[in-house]
C-alpha cells in the first residue's frame, strides 16, 4: 500500500508486531552433516537422509535461554546510554575541562567493564544445556 502526497508514493508506517526469533540450533546427524536449523523445524540429513526435529526440545527451556541473553544485550545497551548521557551532559555543562575524564569513562567501559561482561555471557553460553535429539 501506498500513500501518495504531492506528487510522491511513501511507503505505509505500519508498526508489526512479530514475536522474538530464537537464535539457529546446530543439529550434528550421527554421520558428521551439520546444519543451523530454526527451533521448530525439521532438517534432513542430505547425507544419510536422517529426519531431525528441533520441536523436540522443551519450549521453555529454549524460550528462556532466548529471553535470558536478550536479557544480557539490553544490560549492556542500558549501561552504554546511561554512561553515554551522563558523559555528554557533563561535558555540555562543564566544558572543556570534562573531556579528560570522558576519556576515562571510555577507558573504564572499554578496559574493565566490557570484557567482564562479555567473559560473563561466554561462561553462561559454554553451560547451556545440550540436548539429545531422536532422529523421526
Amino acid at each position: 500500500m501506498a500513500i501518495v502526497r504531492a506528487g510522491r508514493a511513501f511507503a505505509s508506517t505500519s508498526v508489526e508486531c512479530r514475536p522474538m526469533r530464537g537464535a539457529p540450533i546446530t543439529v550434528r546427524c550421527d554421520c558428521g552433516e551439520v546444519a543451523y536449523v530454526a527451533y521448530g523445524d525439521a532438517w534432513s540429513c542430505p547425507t544419510c537422509g536422517r529426519r531431525w526435529n528441533t520441536s523436540q526440545i522443551p519450549e521453555d527451556e529454549y524460550w528462556g535461554i532466548m529471553h535470558e541473553m536478550r536479557r544480557y544485550r539490553l544490560e549492556v545497551i542500558v549501561a552504554a546510554l546511561v554512561i553515554g548521557v551522563g558523559t555528554a551532559l557533563s561535558i555540555v555543562y562543564l566544558g572543556r575541562r570534562f573531556f579528560p575524564m570522558a576519556l576515562l569513562v571510555m577507558t573504564f567501559w572499554f578496559v574493565f567493564y566490557m570484557p567482564r561482561w562479555r567473559k560473563k555471557v561466554r561462561r553462561r553460553a559454554r553451560n547451556l544445556p545440550h540436548w539429545q535429539l531422536r532422529p523421526d
